[in-house]
C-alpha cells in the first residue's frame, strides 16, 4: 500500500480528482472532430454472424466498440491526411466488404516559436544519431501494436493537473528552424506533480529518449495507445497493468524542452490525434 505521507501531493490531487468525476458527465466516447489530427465515429454493420466487426482505415486496424446495442469504429485521422472524402473498409465473417465515407475538413493550425537553450536538442551532434534513429524505430514499433481485447469504455481523466501551455497540431519553430507539428498536449505544472494514468492499460515501453525525456507508453488495447513525456520520476515498469487514476510518474523538464511540464500524446490506429478530444472538450 502506497504511504500516504511519503506522497501528500498525490493524495491530495486524488481526492481533488475523485471530486470532479462525482460533477462531472462522463465521455464514453471522444468528441468528433473530422479534422487531421481529429477523430470519427462511424456505425458499422452488425455481423451476421454476431461477432465483433472488424474495420481498417489506411489498412490499418480499428478500434470497435459497442455501444447502445451499435457497433462503432473509432477512427483517428493522421495530421498528413488529404482533405477530402475518406473512407474505411468493414469485413465481414463472410468476406463481404463493405465501405463507409467520411468527410475530412481542413484545419489551420496556429505557429508556435520556441527557443530551446540546449541547441543540441535542436541541432544533434553527429554521434547522436545513432540513438536518436533506434529510438524512433523503437517508437515505431509501440505505437503500431494491436493488442485485441475488449475496450467499451472510453471515458478519460486527465493525466495532470496544470495549465495547458501548448495545444495540439501546433506548427512547431524551434530556434527558429520549423520542425514537425505537435503531436500531443502540452500541461505545464511544477516538477514533481504527480502524472496519473487516464484509463486503464498495461505499460508497454519506459525509457529515456533524446528528444522526448523520460517516457511512459501504455497500451489501452486495439490500437489504442497514449504516451507522457519528459517526466522527472518515473514510477511504473514495462509490463505493469495500470488503472485509471494510478501513479504513472511525475512532472519534468527532461529531453527537448523549455520548461518542466507534461506532454501526453494519444495515438489511435497508429495515428495521433488531439487528447482534448477524449476529454470532451469544446475548444
Amino acid at each position: 500500500m502506497m504511504n500516504k505521507t511519503l506522497f501528500p501531493q498525490f493524495f491530495s490531487y486524488t481526492l481533488a480528482l475523485l471530486f470532479t468525476l462525482s460533477h462531472t458527465a462522463a465521455h464514453a466516447l471522444p468528441r468528433v472532430s473530422a479534422v487531421p489530427g481529429g477523430v470519427v465515429v462511424i456505425e458499422l454493420v452488425a455481423d451476421s454472424a454476431g461477432e465483433t466487426p472488424t474495420a481498417y482505415f489506411n489498412n490499418k486496424p480499428l478500434l470497435v466498440i459497442k455501444k447502445d446495442n451499435r457497433w462503432l469504429a473509432v477512427v483517428g485521422i493522421p495530421l498528413t491526411a488529404t482533405i477530402g472524402v475518406q473512407q474505411i473498409e468493414q469485413q465481414s465473417t463472410s468476406g463481404k466488404r463493405i465501405s463507409h465515407r467520411f468527410t475530412v475538413k481542413d484545419k489551420a493550425y496556429k505557429t508556435q516559436r520556441l527557443t530551446v537553450t540546449n541547441k543540441r536538442k535542436v541541432n544533434p551532434y553527429a554521434e547522436d544519431m545513432d540513438r536518436i534513429t533506434s529510438e524512433k524505430k523503437r517508437t515505431k514499433k509501440t505505437l503500431a501494436h494491436w493488442d485485441q481485447r475488449e475496450l467499451n469504455n472510453l471515458t478519460f481523466i486527465t493525466p495532470v493537473e496544470g495549465r495547458r501551455s501548448s495545444s495540439f497540431g501546433l506548427r512547431r519553430v524551434f530556434n527558429g528552424q520549423p520542425r514537425k507539428p505537435h503531436s500531443g498536449m502540452d500541461i505545464a505544472a511544477p516538477a514533481g506533480t504527480p502524472v496519473i494514468t487516464p484509463i486503464a492499460g498495461t505499460v508497454t515501453n519506459v525509457g529515456d529518449y533524446f528528444f522526448n525525456g523520460n517516457s511512459v507508453f501504455i497500451d489501452h488495447g486495439q490500437g489504442l495507445i497514449t504516451m507522457y513525456l519528459h517526466l522527472d520520476h518515473i514510477d511504473v515498469k514495462e509490463g505493469d497493468v495500470l488503472e485509471q487514476g494510478d501513479l504513472l510518474g511525475t512532472v519534468g523538464a527532461t529531453g527537448r524542452v523549455t520548461g518542466p511540464h507534461l506532454h501526453w500524446g494519444i495515438s489511435l490506429n497508429d495515428a495521433r490525434v488531439d487528447p482534448a478530444l477524449f476529454l470532451g472538450d469544446e475548444k
